[in-house]
Formats: structure tokens, sequence, C-alpha cells
């Protein structure tokens, strides 16, 4: 079931042009994610979502309503992350939920109640009476989270929620979206790092440049764009006859001798490894070792983009 519907939406900053006509479609209880380098767009794509920012062009249909005319719609079922952090530091971690919780009209023992469920999610009970400059990194950014969760979203948008954190925080935020969605939240997430995408999302939209550049599953994306595997061989008693052999193979790309490996690139077939081992056993060749280095989104945004990530 469509949850949300974005439909050619644009934002320009004097000449810069932020987002540039992108579409894309968000289904209820998925994670979507939205991938790509910082400056790619992903922050202001989700401000247009959020009704932060509106759009100087395009639609985005929540519940079937374009809330670019009609904001108040989306806004009492949507929990925002920002990527920076929105907290108050001189108040203890239990009155920055309490100030957040009045904001959505929460009071009395709705509030503690929510309050006490939320500080078990985020993992933060035990520090809830100190104040927020007391916290590390991790916890703010835990803190953060939990303000966003206190109305019970129906979808919840986090912009990069673990940057510059410590990996046991950033462990605990992946983990809280995971059991989040299980629970039946739907989640658009941003990041630039592509392992977190690949853990926790459903489906991928990698960002570049103000527009959407491809969309699929993790699977799709690979298949789609990057059909090929490298097959790094230790062997004993080959020739170069063998690897003429080798290289023969229909679904064989290359074959490359790099120190005491034979790399092999491969179309994806399901006869490959078969194929080679046979050609090696029937001419006589030892096989020490076989790894397979699989495609991956780094691979494919590399081939979409000509760079990796982070450059």
């Amino acid at each position: 079931m469509e949850l949300l519907r974005v439909n050619k939406i644009s934002k320009q900053y004097k000449k810069i042009k932020a987002v540039e006509e992108i579409s894309f479609t968000v289904k209820k209880g998925e994670i979507l994610g939205l991938l790509g380098p910082n400056g790619a767009g992903k922050s202001t794509t989700i401000s247009m979502i959020s009704t932060l920012i509106r759009p100087d062009a395009g639609e985005i249909y929540y519940a079937d309503t374009n809330i670019v005319d009609k904001p108040k719609v989306i806004q009492e079922s949507l929990g925002y992350v920002p990527q920076e952090i929105a907290l108050y530091p001189m108040l203890s971690g239990k009155e920055n939920l309490e100030f957040w919780g009045r904001a959505y009209k929460l009071k009395g023992k709705a509030l503690k109640d929510k309050i006490e469920e939320i500080s078990e999610i985020i993992g933060i009970k035990e520090r809830l009476k100190d104040k927020v400059k007391t916290y590390s990194g991790g916890m703010k950014r835990r803190l953060n989270i939990g303000a966003a969760l206190l109305h019970d979203p129906e979808l919840i948008i986090m912009d990069e929620p673990t940057v510059g954190i410590d990996p046991q925080s950033r462990k605990h935020i992946l983990d809280t979206v995971i059991e989040l969605n299980k629970k039946g939240m739907t989640v658009i997430y941003t990041s630039h790092y592509m392992e977190e995408v690949e853990y926790l999302c459903s489906r991928i939209c990698i960002m570049d440049q103000g527009k959407i550049i491809a969309e699929g599953t993790k699977q799709e994306l690979i298949e789609r764009f990057d059909s090929s595997r490298d097959i790094k061989l230790k062997l004993e008693n080959y020739t170069d006859a063998v690897l003429e052999k080798i290289k023969a193979l229909e679904c064989v790309i290359s074959v490359d001798t790099k120190e005491d490996l034979i790399v092999v690139k491969a179309k994806q077939d399901k006869n490959l490894f078969k194929s080679i081992i046979d050609l090696l056993n029937d001419n006589g060749v030892d096989i020490h070792s076989m790894d397979i280095d699989e495609a991956n989104l780094e691979t494919v945004f590399l081939q979409l983009t000509g760079r990796v990530l982070r450059d």
C-alpha cells in the first residue's frame, strides 16, 4: 500500500539546483533509504516532505492529499529526526522529552507513560535526570530520536542520525530503526554510509547532484547495474594455455594475473563455478583457494557516478 508519493519535486537556491524533478513512492511498512554523498539533495528532499520548506515545483501526496497545499495532513502523523541535534542542553533528558511531548499535546499520565516507554526504546533510562550537556554525542542522537517518537508517528524521517557517533551508539540506533519498523512504523532513512543502507533498507533510492539516478531493492540495483563478479584463484601447475581456455568460457570477461592470484572477471552465470572447476580439473591444475568478490552497492554507485560514495 502506498503511503507517500513524491511527484517531480524541485528546489533551487539562487543558481544551485538542490533537487531537480525527483519522483518516488514510499510503501506503508517499509524502510526506504535515500543514499548519496553530502550535497546530493537528500536533506532538501526530506525537508520538503516534512513541510519545513516548500518545493518550487511538484507535488507530495500523503494519504492521497497534496501536502504542499495542506501540510497539516502529514504533520500530525510524522516524526522527524533532523541531522542537527534539536535539544536543550541545560535541561535534562526527561525535561526535553516532556517539552516535546507537550508540543505534541501529550500531558499527565499519558506523557509520563510515553516517556517511560521511549526511554526504554532509546536506551537512556538511567540518564534521564541528567542534563543533556553531559551526554555523549551518541546519547544526544538517541534522545533526538526519542523526541520524534513521542506521538506514535505513522511515518518517521531520519536525516543521517548516526553522524559523528561511536560504534556502540550507532549499532543501537540501527537496531532501534529495525525494531520500530517491525512494530509497523514506516521509515525514510537518509545516509551517505553505504553499509547502513544495505543493513536497514528494503528499498533504496540513490541520489546524486539533486537527482535520483537509480531505485530498487539492493539485489535489483546490483543485477541491473553490475552483473559481473571477480573470482580470485590461487592455482598450482597451470599454464598460459589453461588461462586462455578460462578466458574462452562464454561468461568470462577477462583473466588477469596479480602477484600469485589469477583474477577472473565474469558475468553472472549459475554454471560459472562448475565450468571453471571442471576445466581446471580436466587440465590437472591444483586449486589452492577460490574467493569470490560479489557485486555490492559500492560498485553500483561507482559505476553510476564514476566515483566512490565518500569522494
